[in-house]
């Protein structure tokens, strides 16, 4: 921040109390926690240590690295991979002691060779991903049982668990969830028929959490929650009580006073009403600050007001119409999402604008972005 005046503050006892308040609403199931594609851009180290601190039994990345990230961290919970590694990384997987999600042939094939030439005297465990109608990744219910039996044999694997993903757990009145939900239980009851009964059963992400309790089995994967963002707003009532963790800031670096009528920013597209104070923000699309959000009437907050954005967001700048607030001075704190006296914008409200979703907005906060952690 000495260099340039952007950051990311994460509140890493939001993170906990979010933890926390997940793990009693899915007890007696065990909570895990999502970190993967940095921790949804908080960071997945401290992230993920907030989160076991406050009641995650297990954590969940999507890659390879992501796992390793976390067992070099000195992490030493659960990690699961939620997509099936490649079998070039299943050397890494094992020597990591990372468990990974298989649905093919190849990937069990893989995965006990893998334990074979670098594990050591115990089983790998496993998961076994069903598609229950998501069509993304996993095998069909009628494949599971192959790939359960393929696993069972193995001397190399244990199938701990058995899981699938919902497709529409954030639109509460969408009654296919509850089509995904019967395709796996019947799944599963045809492997215990078949003696196959895994300790783990898991199917609930963070809607299915908040809007299926009979889904919660006995492992529950939360990502979007854990980091205090409802799934979509239509579940906003149910997370009342989640923290966001995540704000973004800066400091104003220039401030002018630009005549009425005068255009601001590329294409020249804003147009002041009146002589107005206009301040520059070093943040801009390089930072995760989308270029069209200063199209669609985006504010920022300074002073405790909101600002609207004035014009094209740029590379590494924005523009900020003041009005006639000659109070506005370089060095004052810009709170693009997070809360400011009064006010506060949440990822959701960028995402409605953009229309996205809050996922993208937080995850989509770069790399040359400092996250600074506060407990």
């Amino acid at each position: 921040m000495a260099r340039r005046p952007v950051w990311a503050e994460i509140d890493l006892e939001a993170i906990a109390h979010n933890a926390r308040m997940l793990a009693d609403l899915v007890s007696p199931a065990k909570l895990c926690a999502v970190v993967k594609a940095f921790g949804y851009g908080h960071g997945p180290v401290p992230v993920a240590r907030a989160a076991v601190a406050g009641g995650a039994e297990w954590l969940a990345v999507a890659t390879v690295e992501e796992g390793v990230q976390l067992r070099q961290a000195g992490l030493t919970a659960p990690v699961l991979l939620l997509s099936e590694p490649p079998a070039t990384a299943m050397g890494e997987v094992v020597t990591w002691q990372l468990t990974p999600t298989l649905y093919t042939n190849d990937g069990v094939e893989a995965a006990a060779k893998a334990v074979a030439l670098f594990g050591g005297a115990d089983a790998l465990s496993v998961h076994l991903k069903i598609d229950t109608g998501m069509h993304r990744v996993g095998a069909t219910p009628e494949r599971a049982m192959e790939l359960a039996r393929a696993v069972d044999r193995s001397r190399e694997l244990a199938l701990e668990g058995v899981c699938t993903h919902f497709a529409v757990a954030d639109e509460p009145d969408n009654p296919f969830t509850a089509e995904q939900i019967e395709r796996f239980d019947q799944a599963v009851a045809r492997l215990a028929e078949a003696g196959i009964r895994p300790p783990l059963v898991h199917a609930c992400n963070s809607a299915g959490a908040l809007t299926q309790p009979r889904a919660r089995y006995g492992l529950v994967r939360c990502g979007v929650a854990i980091y205090g963002v409802a799934p979509s707003p239509a579940l906003a009532g149910l997370c009342t009580q989640l923290r966001p963790a995540l704000s973004l800031k800066a400091r104003v670096s220039f401030v002018k006073e630009v005549a009425a009528g005068e255009r601001v920013s590329y294409g020249l597209r804003y147009q002041l009403a009146q002589r107005s104070v206009v301040a520059t923000v070093p943040i801009g699309y390089a930072d995760g600050v989308p270029r069209r959000l200063g199209e669609v009437g985006a504010d920022v907050l300074i002073g405790g007001r909101r600002r609207r954005i004035a014009g094209t967001v740029t590379m590494d700048q924005i523009t900020v119409d003041c009005r006639d607030d000659q109070s506005v001075a370089v060095g004052d704190e810009v709170v693009l999402l997070g809360g400011q006296g009064d006010e506060f914008i949440g990822a959701w409200e960028w995402a409605d604008k953009l229309d996205t979703i809050a996922y993208e907005v937080t995850c989509g906060i770069s790399a040359r972005v400092p996250r600074v952690y506060a407990s």
